[in-house]
């Protein structure tokens, strides 16, 4: 495994890090018990969860996954061994079984303590903010939602006061956040910064072969301003594996049980760079999943690489990335298709 810091602390974290938004809705808890053993024993230390999930997020499922983590953390006494980051849901119609309100002090109270419990811990190494309150584009919106964002920003310097205060007093090590904007991401910094509090060390937002728009502007602010990128989606939701090529849609697959997740990544550019890059894959003598995912854990301004299975051959696969090195050559090649068809999921 390969390991870096959480930019700006002394958290050591995996290249890797291991997803959990199936747990509870796809994964069972003996699933994910597997697959926390597993990625563990291969040297990854860095686990993501939220109190969302499992994602497709319902009342009846709501924070099972961080109730599966701490029952893992119970059963195995393994806390010490994972830098474990959890999220505070955003407001809106889809988290409306959560809470009411965006964030705030309160909010973020009531938060903090009711993730602490079900992960059975009185610590957090990484608290994020999971999506901003004021509306922007992402979850597959590629232009500013201008007539329907708020005019209103959040209250950036009362969330990071909040936080702050859970940082002095050990709770939280580290705050993040997530589908962040390069304004949105300055804000806070500055605010940050201007107060003298505790700062957002890393930024949350969805990155792949096919889905590169954090080069805009993200990429600079991340390594200009010291803030490293856990990039989420890296296969577009299984799309960058190849298995839903020529109009497949296996059975089981998030594509074939949750088909709204895919959409986005499904488009006719979208399928037709998949199959580019799964031809240089071949030529390579790795899988689309391997080059996918390889291509990831190279790049500057990536911290760490979250990835998500379902089974445990998903997995294996995934977690085995670290130990390939993608040629000049190899990277040319992806560049040029990234050329030909740029950006072509939002």
């Amino acid at each position: 495994m390969i390991y870096t810091k959480l930019p700006n602390t002394d958290i050591e974290v995996s290249k890797i890090c291991l997803g959990t938004m199936t747990w509870g809705n796809q994964n069972t808890q003996e699933d994910a018990f597997e697959q926390m053993n597993y990625a563990l024993e291969q040297g990854v230390n860095f686990f993501d969860t939220a109190e969302l999930y499992p994602v497709p997020a319902t009342p009846e499922t709501y924070a099972d996954t961080e109730r599966i983590i701490g029952n893992w953390f119970k059963k195995t006494g393994n806390r010490e061994k994972v830098v474990l980051a959890s999220k505070i849901a955003g407001g809106g119609d889809y988290t409306k079984h959560i809470r009411k309100g965006k964030f705030g002090s309160a909010n973020i109270k009531e938060a903090v303590a009711a993730s602490l419990k079900r992960l059975q811990t009185d610590y957090l190494d990484l608290y994020q903010l999971h999506w901003p309150d004021r509306g922007v584009n992402a979850f597959g919106v590629r232009e500013y939602p201008f007539k329907t964002a708020t005019k209103e920003a959040e209250n950036h310097l009362e969330i990071l006061e909040t936080l702050n205060n859970f940082v002095k007093d050990g709770t939280i090590k580290a705050i993040g956040l997530s589908n962040e904007t390069p304004w949105g991401t300055m804000k806070y910094l500055e605010a940050a910064k201007a107060h003298n509090l505790a700062r957002p060390v890393t930024i949350q937002n969805s990155y792949s072969m096919i889905h590169r728009a954090y080069e805009y502007g993200m990429s600079e602010v991340s390594m200009r301003e010291d803030i490293g990128l856990l990039a989420y989606s890296p296969l577009a939701q299984g799309v960058l594996s190849g298995k839903y090529l020529d109009g497949n849609s296996p059975e089981g697959s998030r594509g074939n049980l949750f088909p709204r997740f895919i959409a986005r990544y499904m488009g006719d550019g979208s399928l037709e760079a998949v199959k580019r890059y799964e031809a240089i894959a071949k030529k390579n003598g790795i899988t689309l999943t391997e080059l996918s995912l390889a291509f990831i854990n190279q790049l500057p301004f990536v911290t760490s690489n979250i990835i998500g299975a379902t089974k445990m051959s998903q997995l294996k696969e995934n977690i085995g990335s670290i130990d390939i090195n993608l040629s000049e050559e190899t990277l040319k090649e992806i560049e040029a298709v990234h050329a030909a068809i740029p950006n072509p999921a939002p």
